[in-house]
């Protein structure tokens, strides 16, 4: 089971950390990540981390501003939003894949329900 949390309303120019707690074993997670939705959108992958190796992997429209990491004593995935713009506007979710880092919503297997960011 996936629960995010720290979504919230945020001015251009801010910051947010999102954290998603994993309760099932790490060894059924290769890679965890995040993808989200904006109103009449279709959900896309925005950062993942290969639990393994520990490679990321983010989309061209956040590197530099977000970064994801995960604690693994902890169990929980974070992704630190900064410089945050409009167009970030969007439902977050959380994701896991057994056994690959996915690129489009319908390779995923584990998916929370998700934390609303609105950048305004």
């Amino acid at each position: 089971q996936l629960v995010e949390s720290g979504g919230g309303l945020v001015q251009p120019g801010g910051s947010l950390r999102l954290s998603c707690a994993d309760s099932a074993y790490s060894f059924s997670r290769h890679c965890m990540g995040w993808f989200r939705q904006a109103p009449g959108k279709a959900r896309e992958g925005v950062a993942a981390i290969d639990t393994g190796s520990g490679n990321t992997y983010y989309a061209d429209s956040v590197k530099g501003r977000f970064t994801i990491s995960k604690d693994n004593a902890k169990n929980t995935l974070y992704l630190q939003m900064n410089s945050l713009k409009p167009e970030d506007t969007a439902m977050y979710y959380c994701v896991a894949n057994r056994f690959f880092c996915p690129s489009r919503q319908q390779q995923v297997n584990y998916w929370g329900q998700g934390t609303q960011v609105t950048v305004s």
